[in-house]
């Protein structure tokens, strides 16, 4: 078994992301799902949509949640999934750099996860002098 990834985003972010991914790493290593909230979406039936997406990314290990925005509408819907039973970890900030290390370190248990997303995230911001 292995932990599962839902990206939950912002309209035209989780798929694109998901969509590099696959290009740079072929057949990635853990299951993952984007669920694009739209603007002005019911919030009661993106939570049911987003707790099929859950279901169908977990193996039984937990999921991590990779939000897009902390505090916006997509975080707060991964707010509200972590508190239907499932064994959930949230990070905000999603990037291409933090999706790509936790594909990278599929092996890890959802504990160490998080860490791991949050390191990708800040090595890949790199300030180039030129």
């Amino acid at each position: 078994m292995a932990v599962g990834i839902l990206l939950v985003t912002h309209e035209g972010i989780g798929n694109a992301l998901l969509g590099v991914a696959r290009r740079l790493l072929g057949a990635l290593p853990l299951r993952a799902e984007a669920l694009e909230v739209p603007f002005g979406g019911d919030p009661d039936a993106l939570l049911a949509q987003a707790s099929a997406a859950l279901r169908r990314v977990d193996d039984g290990d937990g999921v991590l949640l990779l939000t897009d925005l902390y505090g916006a509408s997509p975080s707060n819907l991964a707010a509200r999934l972590a508190r239907l039973g499932t064994p959930v970890r949230r990070v905000s900030a999603l990037n291409l750099p933090m999706l790509l290390r936790v594909m990278n370190y599929a092996e890890l248990p959802l504990e160490e996860l998080p860490a791991i997303a949050a390191a990708g995230a800040r090595n890949g911001v790199v300030l180039d002098e030129a």
